[in-house]
């Protein structure tokens, strides 16, 4: 099953070297699961099924979720402007036009204006706090709230810091143990600072024909927790799915809305929105001309450092699709598109 994916991770990774780890689930049954190469250069330790990887930007869903949580549970309303949770904005015309809804869609017209480039130093540690300060200090927007969508990793750096405003405790915290403890995601854990150091596979790239280590203390932002700071294994977000699609910790209303393409009314690019809260809905960027399976894909994709990953449901098929990797694959999109290749030849999205 799944053979044209499993020769061509066989191809591309290899023992002794960092690698990757890859699942398929239908239902409830894993119906695909390779693991290849090294989680530590250093320890040797190999890749397993319960290998902790950092998960890039699919750590964006849990603090959407967890943002959702409070508004199920009327702490907030994703309407509730910036201005309710951060007098440090400068502009209070801005901070009253930007709400939560808007970070969680990539629609704020926010400016991400932090000078990485500029003070490398200081972002090797900047924590979210420190990577959302700069953004209140916006004098304008890059468009209005709702025209438009602009990748933001600022906003969930804000919307980790909601979190703790609303629910009094560290948001790591919160999302442990109202999404993780729930769904059985029991050794997942999150980035606070420099944690964790121990237990969790380590990212690398490729220099000068060596690998050289690529997550904290050597790529900017990585502290930041809130726009990438999960680590988990490719079984326990299988957890995560069946805790999502069983409304384990989340009401299917909000979980649906959660998943469903966020239609702003002010919208003025030519192409339709693409984007629920946190999730890619059906098409964007990595799907673009290529989405012939005849089903509707709920995604995500994570880039930080030596680490990628990829995050594919089909909920109506009941259908996940991960990939997490310790280094940068040759291609990526590849890899996603044999595997959905291969399930539409099993007939798998009839």
């Amino acid at each position: 099953m799944l053979t044209g994916l499993d020769s061509l991770l066989t191809a591309e990774f290899h023992a002794g070297e960092p690698g990757g780890a890859v699942l398929v689930m239908k239902g409830d049954s894993i119906v695909f699961m390779k693991c290849i190469g090294l989680a530590d250069l250093v320890t040797r330790e190999e890749i397993t099924p319960a290998t902790l990887f950092n998960l890039g930007s699919i750590s964006k869903t849990f603090v959407a979720n967890g943002i959702l949580i409070l508004e199920e549970n009327g702490k907030l309303t994703v309407s509730d402007p910036l201005s309710k949770y951060f007098p440090e904005f400068i502009s209070k015309e801005i901070a009253d036009a930007v709400t939560i809804t808007h970070l969680l869609s990539h629609t704020s017209g926010l400016p991400d204006n932090r000078p990485v480039s500029e003070n490398p130093e200081f972002f090797i540690t900047a924590k979210d706090y420190e990577n959302f300060a700069p953004v209140m200090q916006a004098g304008k927007l890059n468009f209005s709230p709702g025209e438009k969508y602009e990748y933001s990793n600022p906003a969930f750096n804000g919307l980790a810091l909601i979190i703790e405003k609303v629910s009094g405790v560290k948001w790591q915290q919160f999302i442990a143990g109202e999404i993780f403890s729930p769904a059985g995601m029991v050794t997942s854990t999150i980035t606070d600072g420099p944690h964790p150091e121990e237990g969790v596979s380590h990212g690398y790239e490729l220099a000068d024909g060596k690998w050289v280590e690529s997550d904290y203390g050597e790529f900017p932002t990585f502290p930041a927790a809130g726009n990438g700071g999960v680590w988990s294994s490719v079984t326990e977000l299988a957890l995560y799915e069946k805790a999502i699609r069983q409304n384990d910790f989340l009401g299917k209303a909000l979980t649906d809305r959660s998943r469903s393409i966020y239609r702003p009314e002010a919208w003025t690019e030519t192409r339709l929105p693409f984007i629920g809260y946190s999730w890619f809905i059906g098409e964007e960027e990595i799907l673009e001309e290529r989405n012939d399976f005849g089903v509707r894909f709920i995604y995500h994709t994570g880039d930080q450092g030596g680490f990628r990953a990829f995050y594919f449901a089909v909920p109506e098929k009941d259908i996940l699709y991960v990939g997490l990797f310790n280094r940068p694959p040759e291609d990526l999109n590849r890899i996603i598109f044999t595997g959905l290749a291969q399930m539409k030849e099993s007939n798998w999205f009839e």
